[in-house]
Protein backbone atom coordinates (compact mmCIF):
# COMPACT_ATOMS: atom_id res chain seq x y z
CA UNK A 1 0.00 0.00 0.00
CA UNK A 2 3.06 2.36 0.54
CA UNK A 3 5.89 3.81 -1.64
CA UNK A 4 9.09 3.16 -0.22
CA UNK A 5 11.68 6.25 -0.11
CA UNK A 6 13.36 8.73 2.06
CA UNK A 7 11.93 9.88 4.96
CA UNK A 8 11.18 13.53 6.54
CA UNK A 9 13.63 15.87 7.68
CA UNK A 10 12.76 18.96 9.23
CA UNK A 11 15.26 21.65 10.93
CA UNK A 12 14.94 25.11 12.67
CA UNK A 13 11.01 25.21 12.08
CA UNK A 14 9.35 28.30 12.89
CA UNK A 15 5.57 29.41 12.63
CA UNK A 16 4.14 32.94 13.57
CA UNK A 17 0.80 33.56 13.93
CA UNK A 18 0.67 37.38 14.65
CA UNK A 19 2.77 38.25 17.28
CA UNK A 20 2.22 35.02 18.37
CA UNK A 21 5.30 32.73 18.05
CA UNK A 22 2.84 29.01 18.01
CA UNK A 23 6.50 26.71 17.21
CA UNK A 24 10.08 27.74 17.92
CA UNK A 25 13.02 26.11 16.42
CA UNK A 26 11.63 22.44 15.95
CA UNK A 27 13.41 19.79 14.66
CA UNK A 28 12.34 16.22 13.55
CA UNK A 29 13.29 13.23 11.38
CA UNK A 30 10.96 10.67 10.43
CA UNK A 31 13.11 7.68 8.42
CA UNK A 32 11.30 4.97 6.47
CA UNK A 33 9.38 2.65 8.96
CA UNK A 34 9.71 5.03 11.86
CA UNK A 35 6.33 6.47 14.02
CA UNK A 36 7.31 9.82 15.64
CA UNK A 37 4.69 11.59 18.03
CA UNK A 38 4.51 15.22 19.01
CA UNK A 39 2.80 15.44 22.61
CA UNK A 40 2.02 18.66 24.67
CA UNK A 41 -0.76 20.28 26.37
CA UNK A 42 -3.66 21.93 24.38
CA UNK A 43 -1.89 25.05 22.58
CA UNK A 44 1.47 23.64 22.96
CA UNK A 45 1.77 23.67 19.01
CA UNK A 46 1.22 20.33 18.33
CA UNK A 47 -1.14 20.89 15.14
CA UNK A 48 0.88 24.12 14.19
CA UNK A 49 3.90 21.95 13.59
CA UNK A 50 2.24 19.25 11.39
CA UNK A 51 0.19 21.92 9.46
CA UNK A 52 3.60 23.67 8.64
CA UNK A 53 5.39 20.17 7.53
CA UNK A 54 1.97 20.20 5.45
CA UNK A 55 2.05 23.84 3.67
CA UNK A 56 -1.33 24.70 5.11
CA UNK A 57 -0.03 27.67 7.31
CA UNK A 58 2.88 29.93 7.07
CA UNK A 59 6.30 28.79 7.61
CA UNK A 60 9.83 29.13 7.92
CA UNK A 61 12.58 27.15 8.15
CA UNK A 62 16.23 26.23 7.73
CA UNK A 63 15.47 22.91 5.76
CA UNK A 64 11.81 20.88 5.26
CA UNK A 65 12.83 17.84 2.81
CA UNK A 66 11.07 14.44 2.17
CA UNK A 67 13.69 12.67 0.67
CA UNK A 68 15.80 14.99 -2.19
CA UNK A 69 12.39 16.95 -2.48
CA UNK A 70 12.34 20.69 -1.13
CA UNK A 71 9.18 21.06 0.47
CA UNK A 72 9.33 24.39 1.06
CA UNK A 73 8.85 24.88 -2.28
CA UNK A 74 5.85 22.56 -3.09
CA UNK A 75 2.54 23.91 -2.22
CA UNK A 76 -0.24 22.38 0.02
CA UNK A 77 -2.50 21.28 -3.35
CA UNK A 78 0.78 19.52 -4.60
CA UNK A 79 2.10 18.02 -0.94
CA UNK A 80 0.12 14.64 -2.40
CA UNK A 81 1.90 14.06 -5.86
CA UNK A 82 5.29 14.10 -3.40
CA UNK A 83 4.48 11.47 -1.09
CA UNK A 84 2.58 13.14 1.89
CA UNK A 85 -0.72 11.64 3.24
CA UNK A 86 -2.38 14.18 5.68
CA UNK A 87 -5.29 13.10 8.24
CA UNK A 88 -6.43 15.92 9.46
CA UNK A 89 -8.01 16.97 12.89
CA UNK A 90 -11.92 16.24 12.14
CA UNK A 91 -11.90 13.95 9.82
CA UNK A 92 -12.92 16.14 6.78
CA UNK A 93 -15.01 13.81 4.66
CA UNK A 94 -17.36 14.10 2.20
CA UNK A 95 -20.43 13.57 3.83
CA UNK A 96 -22.93 13.01 0.56
CA UNK A 97 -20.46 10.56 -0.96
CA UNK A 98 -20.53 6.87 -0.46
CA UNK A 99 -17.50 5.41 2.11
CA UNK A 100 -15.64 4.37 -2.00
CA UNK A 101 -16.15 7.21 -3.56
CA UNK A 102 -14.19 9.23 -0.85
CA UNK A 103 -11.43 6.67 -0.59
CA UNK A 104 -11.58 6.68 -4.49
CA UNK A 105 -10.92 10.55 -4.28
CA UNK A 106 -7.73 9.75 -2.13
CA UNK A 107 -6.34 7.85 -5.44
CA UNK A 108 -7.76 10.94 -7.72
CA UNK A 109 -3.92 11.71 -9.30
CA UNK A 110 -3.05 8.06 -9.48
CA UNK A 111 -3.96 6.61 -13.03
CA UNK A 112 -7.12 4.49 -12.95
CA UNK A 113 -5.62 0.41 -13.54
CA UNK A 114 -5.56 -2.57 -11.23
CA UNK A 115 -3.40 -1.71 -8.85
CA UNK A 116 -6.03 1.46 -7.63
CA UNK A 117 -8.42 -1.19 -7.15
CA UNK A 118 -5.72 -3.10 -5.21
CA UNK A 119 -5.26 -0.49 -2.87
CA UNK A 120 -8.79 -0.28 -1.92
CA UNK A 121 -8.87 -4.22 -1.36
CA UNK A 122 -6.07 -3.31 1.06
CA UNK A 123 -7.56 -0.52 2.82
CA UNK A 124 -10.95 -3.24 3.25
CA UNK A 125 -8.51 -5.50 4.60
CA UNK A 126 -7.66 -2.82 7.47
CA UNK A 127 -11.10 -1.53 7.84
CA UNK A 128 -13.12 -4.13 7.31
CA UNK A 129 -16.25 -2.52 8.45
CA UNK A 130 -15.68 0.14 5.43
CA UNK A 131 -16.14 -2.88 2.79
CA UNK A 132 -19.30 -3.28 4.60
CA UNK A 133 -20.60 -0.18 4.26
CA UNK A 134 -18.96 1.12 1.24
CA UNK A 135 -22.02 2.03 -0.56
CA UNK A 136 -23.30 4.42 2.57
CA UNK A 137 -23.15 8.05 2.54
CA UNK A 138 -19.88 9.02 4.84
CA UNK A 139 -22.21 11.40 7.07
CA UNK A 140 -24.08 8.10 7.69
CA UNK A 141 -20.98 6.77 9.77
CA UNK A 142 -19.97 6.57 13.55
CA UNK A 143 -16.78 8.83 14.48
CA UNK A 144 -14.80 6.34 14.52
CA UNK A 145 -15.82 5.02 11.16
CA UNK A 146 -15.27 8.26 9.61
CA UNK A 147 -11.90 8.15 11.20
CA UNK A 148 -10.94 5.04 9.33
CA UNK A 149 -12.11 6.60 6.19
CA UNK A 150 -10.65 9.59 7.06
CA UNK A 151 -6.68 6.84 7.30
CA UNK A 152 -8.10 4.88 4.04
CA UNK A 153 -8.53 7.83 2.17
CA UNK A 154 -4.83 9.14 2.46
CA UNK A 155 -3.43 5.87 2.28
CA UNK A 156 -5.14 5.50 -1.38
CA UNK A 157 -2.27 7.61 -2.83
CA UNK A 158 0.35 5.55 -1.60
CA UNK A 159 2.19 7.86 0.42
CA UNK A 160 6.17 7.62 2.22
CA UNK A 161 4.72 9.92 5.07
CA UNK A 162 1.58 9.72 6.72
CA UNK A 163 0.78 12.60 9.00
CA UNK A 164 -1.92 12.64 11.53
CA UNK A 165 -3.62 14.99 13.09
CA UNK A 166 -5.52 13.99 16.54
CA UNK A 167 -6.29 10.52 15.45
CA UNK A 168 -8.15 9.16 18.37
CA UNK A 169 -10.16 12.37 19.41
CA UNK A 170 -13.54 11.50 20.29
CA UNK A 171 -13.44 8.11 20.05
CA UNK A 172 -13.77 5.01 22.56
CA UNK A 173 -10.72 3.27 24.15
CA UNK A 174 -12.04 -0.42 21.69
CA UNK A 175 -11.47 1.90 18.61
CA UNK A 176 -8.27 3.60 20.05
CA UNK A 177 -7.04 0.29 20.13
CA UNK A 178 -8.22 -0.51 16.77
CA UNK A 179 -6.59 2.77 15.25
CA UNK A 180 -2.75 1.80 17.03
CA UNK A 181 -3.09 -1.18 15.40
CA UNK A 182 -3.69 0.02 11.93
CA UNK A 183 -0.53 2.38 12.62
CA UNK A 184 1.91 -0.68 13.92
CA UNK A 185 0.61 -2.22 11.00
CA UNK A 186 1.67 0.38 8.55
CA UNK A 187 5.00 1.21 10.37
CA UNK A 188 5.89 -2.70 9.80
CA UNK A 189 5.21 -2.13 6.39
CA UNK A 190 7.71 0.94 5.99
CA UNK A 191 5.84 3.79 6.16
CA UNK A 192 6.83 6.51 7.74
CA UNK A 193 4.21 8.14 10.13
CA UNK A 194 4.57 11.49 12.27
CA UNK A 195 1.40 11.33 15.17
CA UNK A 196 0.28 15.10 16.45
CA UNK A 197 -1.84 13.69 19.67
CA UNK A 198 -3.33 14.35 22.69
CA UNK A 199 -3.77 11.04 24.00
CA UNK A 200 -0.22 9.93 25.07
CA UNK A 201 -1.11 6.27 25.99
CA UNK A 202 -1.55 6.08 22.02
CA UNK A 203 1.31 8.25 21.13
CA UNK A 204 4.01 6.18 23.33
CA UNK A 205 2.70 2.84 21.89
CA UNK A 206 1.94 3.69 18.63
CA UNK A 207 5.56 5.54 18.38
CA UNK A 208 9.28 4.74 18.15
CA UNK A 209 10.20 8.41 19.59
CA UNK A 210 8.22 10.94 20.71
CA UNK A 211 8.82 15.10 21.26
CA UNK A 212 7.26 16.46 24.19
CA UNK A 213 6.35 20.45 22.73
CA UNK A 214 6.14 23.23 25.43
CA UNK A 215 4.84 26.47 24.07
CA UNK A 216 5.77 26.01 20.93
CA UNK A 217 9.34 24.54 21.51
CA UNK A 218 10.90 21.04 21.70
CA UNK A 219 11.16 20.78 25.86
CA UNK A 220 11.88 16.96 25.53
CA UNK A 221 12.93 14.19 22.85
CA UNK A 222 13.88 10.72 23.21
CA UNK A 223 12.40 6.82 22.97
CA UNK A 224 8.76 6.70 23.58
CA UNK A 225 8.88 3.74 26.18
CA UNK A 226 11.64 5.94 28.15
CA UNK A 227 9.96 9.25 27.88
CA UNK A 228 6.64 7.69 28.95
CA UNK A 229 8.08 6.81 32.33
CA UNK A 230 9.08 10.23 32.75
CA UNK A 231 7.86 12.39 36.03
CA UNK A 232 9.13 15.45 33.59
CA UNK A 233 6.70 14.15 30.38
CA UNK A 234 3.78 14.33 33.16
CA UNK A 235 5.03 18.11 34.66
CA UNK A 236 5.13 19.43 31.17
CA UNK A 237 1.89 17.62 29.26
CA UNK A 238 -0.18 18.12 32.43
CA UNK A 239 1.05 20.84 34.38
CA UNK A 240 1.59 18.90 37.52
Amino acid sequence: MTAPGPGLTVTGLHVHYGGVHAVRDMNLTVPPGAAIGVIGANGAGKTSTLKAVMGLIPRRATALRLGDVDLLRVPARDMVRHGVGYVPEGRHVFPGLPVERNLLLGAYLRPWKSDTLASLDQVYTLFPVLREMRHRLAGALSGGQQQMLAIGRALMSRPRLLLLDEPSMGLSPKLVDDILTVLQRLRAEGLALLLVEQNAKLTFEATSHCIVVENGAPAMTGPSATLRHDPRVRQIYLGL
